[in-house]
């Protein structure tokens, strides 16, 4: 009996191959951050009008963790320790990922012209 079931094997379904070449897919990694999320996403708006404009496929925005620092100051120099002030400062984060990339889209989006106050970190994966 234990050797009746060592011979049992099951039968596994082996992948086709595809006729059609893979291409190595490539990614085009865009994050945008500022302190006012207005601005943040009137020109993330403009990237994803320009990267439609040519056709590319986009995954996002996708919204990341707002970073908030914080501080706590005292308002006097001397005597009065319990007088204080709050200060905090937010940076708002969105992450674009344009699939495939071509030429023209990354010509494109390096003459956009953005407001003062963003900061675009590009990375090609």
């Amino acid at each position: 009996m234990a050797e009746s079931t060592l011979k049992k094997e099951k039968k596994v379904a082996k992948p086709k191959k595809s006729s059609k070449k893979e291409e190595p897919i490539s990614k085009l990694r865009i994050r945008v951050m500022a302190y006012e999320y207005k601005i943040l996403d009137l020109s993330v708006k403009q990237i994803i009008d320009t990267a439609i404009r040519y056709d590319a496929k986009i995954v996002g925005p996708i919204p990341l963790p707002t970073e908030i620092k914080k501080w706590t100051v005292n308002r006097s120099p001397f005597v009065y320790k319990n007088a204080r002030e709050q200060f905090e400062m937010r940076v708002h984060r969105r992450v674009i990922d344009i699939v495939n990339p071509s030429p023209k889209i990354m010509d494109a989006l390096t003459n956009l012209s953005l407001p003062s106050g963003v900061n675009i970190d590009v990375k090609i994966m």
